[in-house]
């Protein structure tokens, strides 16, 4: 198939262009290398890529109408995966005008594409930030989603929204995807991993927020990149038992899906801390912190609809996974590592 991946250059967008190449799959990767992190390690994803003749990269912000009008015209993508977005719960506190830029007016330029040019499948990203100030767990597709606590989880919401409006009027065939706290080689330089395992070789303190009473239901990158690629090959259809007198928010009469992505098993923030703790060789020095306003206490993923759906549920454990992220980590930042 020819597969567009947008935001190729960032770490899931990567890792999903990598295995869709190693199983015969053309992808026109785009992504517009902001400056939001470092855009070296950007680059460096990109040479990761790059050596594949089934590979070709486009610089290019989803939000450039114009530009995503020719793009969709000229290579009549068969599947779009949508991963470009602004991310970082904090920042959408600071720049929120970056957030309706990029995941409002950019996704509507996607769905536009998409209908225009007979795209067969969307698969989008979603959040587990949806849930916002839930506090059923775990987290369920069939749970209201409607009291977001940061800008950033309210556009993933309005993805959904705007994705499901598409399959409505144009029988689109959308599947949105709530990703849960994504680590692994070649993560952002923002998440904990990183900040975490960078200030322990360092001997730097580590920032530990509301004193470490949190959980986060952290997804190992493989096991995110194997539900995306099962996702795209299963087109959603309409459900004919959906009932509207008491219409569930995961799926739909139309062609629209929407699925978690999580490993369902909540780890401690201490925990998580001293597992990476034993993966560097050092200990940390804490800094003990007050929650921060977009936060949320704890997140826990509710994959029976993923599983049933594709056969397939994440696995990895969180020792497994961040051994080889702190592997991936010192061989990559070397002596910048210390």
């Amino acid at each position: 198939m020819k597969v567009l991946v947008t935001g190729a250059a960032g770490f899931i967008g990567m890792h999903t262009t990598l295995r869709l190449l190693a199983r015969g799959d053309e992808v026109v990767g785009i992504d517009n290398l902001n400056d939001y992190y470092d855009v070296q390690l950007k680059r460096d994803r990109l040479k990761q890529l790059e050596p594949h003749a089934a590979f070709r990269f486009v610089q290019m912000d989803i939000a450039d109408r114009s530009g995503m009008d020719r793009l969709f015209a000229e290579h009549r993508f068969n599947r779009v995966i949508n991963l470009a977005a602004q991310p970082g719960v904090r920042y959408s506190l600071e720049n929120p005008h970056a957030y309706v830029d990029s995941n409002l007016v950019g996704f509507v330029n996607v769905l536009e594409g998409c209908r225009h040019h007979g795209v067969e499948h969307l698969v989008f990203a979603s959040s587990s930030s949806v849930y916002g100030a839930n506090t059923k767990m775990p987290f369920s597709e069939e749970d209201a989603v409607d009291h977001p606590v940061s800008l950033y989880a309210a556009s993933k919401k309005a993805n959904e929204l705007m994705a499901h409006t598409y399959s409505h009027l144009y029988a689109l065939p959308t599947t949105g995807l709530r990703f849960f706290t994504v680590y692994g080689p070649w993560g952002r330089p923002d998440m904990s991993p990183s900040l975490f395992a960078g200030a322990m070789l360092a001997g730097r303190p580590i920032d530990v927020f509301n004193e470490g009473k949190m959980q986060r239901d952290f997804t190992y990158i493989d096991d995110i990149v194997e539900g995306v690629v099962r996702v795209l090959d299963k087109i959603p259809a309409g459900d004919p038992d959906f009932d509207t007198a008491q219409p569930s928010p995961a799926t739909s009469y139309a062609p629209f899906r929407i699925y978690n992505i999580g490993n369902h098993e909540p780890v401690e923030l201490m925990t998580f801390i001293e597992t990476i703790e034993k993966a560097v060789g050092k200990q940390a020095v804490k800094n003990m912190l007050p929650m921060q306003p977009g936060d949320v206490h704890a997140t826990y993923a509710d994959i029976d609809a993923l599983r049933a759906a594709v056969g397939f549920a994440p696995s990895t454990p969180l020792a497994v996974g961040i051994g080889k992220f702190v592997a991936w980590y010192k061989a990559y930042y070397g002596s910048r590592a210390a």
